[in-house]
Formats: structure tokens, sequence, C-alpha cells
């Protein structure tokens, strides 16, 4: 029988980190689901077959021991875990929203990175993927904070490529536009749930879950040789961050 090839996946508790784990197990990973809220990973890693840890990657201690569950050889780690918090011009931005921002989105996929990287390496055939955001190419107004995070997650999985180009691991980005998740847009606006759902309010169709989870599963597909830099996916409904197609009742 044959050693089931290991997944790492960040942020696994809810939305994209969880169909991504799910739709990795069903491709016949064995995925070390890693979050904060250790009880919605638990019952994940019961459904899948995979293993829950619980992990703030901004805790570099906490990350250290999902490196050592994770093992020797790690074949796909999906740096999912992220957030936006608030949505005030600079004028007015809260620097401790702005400061919480970077620590998610870019200093713990550094973390993570670095810690998982040896048995990365290890494995002889890996796959870094960063999930970055459309905010991540455009400015837009209230949004400073979590464009400049999301920025750096594109910047950092771009020298991420530079640098280990001579090594076995391909290294992409996807970057979603509006994605209805149960969770995102509530945690943006402070568990506001009339400002959430004014987000994708006459939005017929905005991507879901599993709409990146599978874009996920295909680039862990590919073949070694082969390196998909970035995804950028958005429902038809959004041609941009300003411009999206909104039907009235």
């Amino acid at each position: 029988m044959s050693t089931p090839r290991i997944a790492v996946v960040t942020g696994a508790s809810s939305g994209i980190g969880r169909a991504t784990a799910r739709a990795l197990a069903r491709d016949g990973f064995r995925v070390i689901a890693a979050a904060r809220r250790e009880d919605r990973i638990a019952e994940l890693a019961a459904e899948i077959g995979g293993v829950a840890v619980a992990c703030d990657v901004t805790d570099p201690a906490a990350v250290a021991r999902l490196a050592e569950v994770a093992g020797p050889e790690v074949h796909v780690l999906v740096n999912n875990a992220g957030g936006a918090f608030g949505l005030d011009p600079i004028a007015e931005a809260d620097p401790a929203q702005w400061k919480a921002m970077y620590d998610v989105n870019v200093l713990g996929l550094l973390h993570v990175t670095q810690a998982l990287l040896p048995a990365l390496r290890a494995s002889g055939d890996a796959l870094i993927v960063n999930i970055g955001s459309t905010a991540g190419r455009v400015a837009y107004e209230g949004g400073a904070g979590y464009t400049a995070a999301k920025h750096g997650t594109k910047v950092i999985t771009q020298t991420l490529r530079l640098e280990l180009v001579a090594e076995p691991i391909r290294i992409t980005e996807i970057a979603p536009g509006m994605v209805a998740t149960e969770e995102f847009s509530a945690v943006r606006f402070g568990g506001d749930q009339a400002k959430a759902d004014a987000v994708y309010a006459g939005v017929a169709e905005p991507l879901v879950a599993d709409d990146i989870a599978e874009a996920i599963s295909w680039v862990a597909s590919r073949p070694a040789h082969v390196n998909i830099d970035e995804m950028v996916i958005k429902p038809r409904a959004q041609a941009a961050q300003h411009k999206v197609h909104r039907v009235t009742p």
C-alpha cells in the first residue's frame, strides 16, 4: 500500500480552507487541517480522514508544532489563512486592524512557509498555493489595509518563485474576487450581518468556496514540470472591483 501524499491547509475551519481540505482529500491526499478553532477542524478531520492541528499562523510556536505534525515530507501547502478587518478610509483607519491584517496575511504566510519548506523540499515534487485576492491587484476606497496586505501576498509568491526556481517546488497564487462564504464579510464588519449581506446584495451568483477549491485541486493535479503562476477567478457578474452587476428586485 503506497504512502499517501500529504497536504497542509491553513485556515481550514471554514470557507475556502474547509472546501479545499475536502477537495484534496477526495484527490487522495492525507490532509493536515490547521486553524485556530480546534472543534471545527476536528470535525472536518474526522469527516475526511485527515489530521486536525490547532494553529494560529501568527504564532511561531504553533506553526512549529504544525510542521512537526505534518512530518518529514509535505507535497502540497495551501496558505489560506487570512482575513480582512474593517473598511474605513485611511484618514480614519485603525492601525490595530491594519497590523492584524498584515500579521495573518503576510507574516502568517511567512511563518508557515518557512516552517514547512524543508518538508516540501524533501518530497521531491511539491506545490505551494498562496490564497491572494483581486484586492492584491487594485486599490479601492476603504480597502487600503487589506489591499496592502494582499499585495504583499502576491509579491511574496512572485519572490518565492524566483528564489526557488532551481528546486522541485511549484508556486501558485489563487486570487479570488467575490466569494460568498459564511464568515469573510461578517468578520470584516465585526459581525454586522446586515453590512456583510450588503456586499453580495443583488449579485445573482457570486463565487462559492467550492469554486476556489476546485481550482486548487486542478493546480495540484498538474505534472511536476507545469507551474500555474497565478489564477484570477471572479464571478461573471464582477468585471472589476468597482464594476459589479447587481439585479434590483
